[in-house]
């Protein structure tokens, strides 16, 4: 059977990160990839210009037609922005369970605040413990624990607030490194850094491809690596001629 993926996200109107990021990533990484929508962003490259939120209802009716018919071999979720839409997410996977990968989506690379002040409690306390592994990038590590603190540190600590494995991605940034903790090991993944103006949706690319990987049937470790992988290879290709902001990646490399 063709494995399958979920991407429980936001849309993206600029077409670079969410849901239409998420499921260019599941294409690359050989999956069948399914849609969940939570809200609809106002996007382009330079900005967020406004969120419209779905009814938790229609969420969950969504998530009804998917695994009922197609079926899930692991899930993701990326932007979920208010505590409503966490808790029926969340209360859903957890009659559901799947592998899951959760990126905490908290800040657009444009600045926006993407997830809601009263919605990280909900987040880390419900979302977190169902996760298989969940994605923070460093600024976000920072900002769920309140700790300016080493990649070690940080998924240490994230993995005391109920994540069974985290990983600080880090790759596109100044660290050249992801970094895996599972628990019981530390594994810092190495990764190729590029100077390109076109890191939108790097995030969403790494932790769908995740996903994706998981579908596969591929190890925890192995995933990771895949995941690194591809996100760096996205940024390589990424579109600086996109948008006159931060352009979008391209892990399709469609126009290579």
């Amino acid at each position: 059977m063709v494995p399958r993926a979920l991407t429980i996200a936001t849309s993206d109107s600029g077409g670079g990160a969410g849901v239409q990021a998420d499921l260019k990533a599941f294409a690359a990484a050989g999956v069948y990839g399914s849609s969940v929508l939570v809200a609809l962003t106002a996007q382009n490259t330079r900005a967020v210009t406004a969120i419209h939120e779905l009814p938790p209802a229609f969420v969950v009716a969504q998530l009804d037609a998917v695994f009922d018919d197609i079926g899930v071999d692991a899930a993701k979720t990326g932007m979920l922005f208010s505590r409503a839409l966490i808790e029926s997410v969340a209360s859903y996977l957890r009659e559901h369970p799947v592998p899951l990968v959760v990126d905490p989506v908290m800040v657009a690379s444009s600045g926006a605040q993407l997830l809601e002040d009263d919605a990280v409690d909900a987040l880390v306390g419900l979302l977190f413990p169902l996760a298989t592994v969940i994605t923070p990038n460093l600024m976000e590590a920072r900002a769920l624990t309140g700790a300016d603190a080493s990649p070690a540190e940080l998924a240490e600590r994230l993995h005391e607030l109920g994540a069974p494995a985290v990983i600080v991605t880090g790759g596109h940034g100044d660290a050249g490194a992801d970094h895996l903790f599972d628990g019981s090991v530390h594994v810092d993944i190495p990764v190729a850094h590029h100077e390109v103006a076109a890191t939108h949706g790097a995030g969403c690319t790494h932790s769908a491809t995740l996903a994706a990987l998981l579908a596969r049937g591929e190890s925890l470790h192995d995933a990771a690596r895949g995941a690194a992988e591809a996100a760096s290879r996205a940024v390589a290709q990424g579109l600086v001629e996109i948008g006159s902001g931060e352009g979008p990646v391209d892990v399709l490399g469609v126009t290579k």
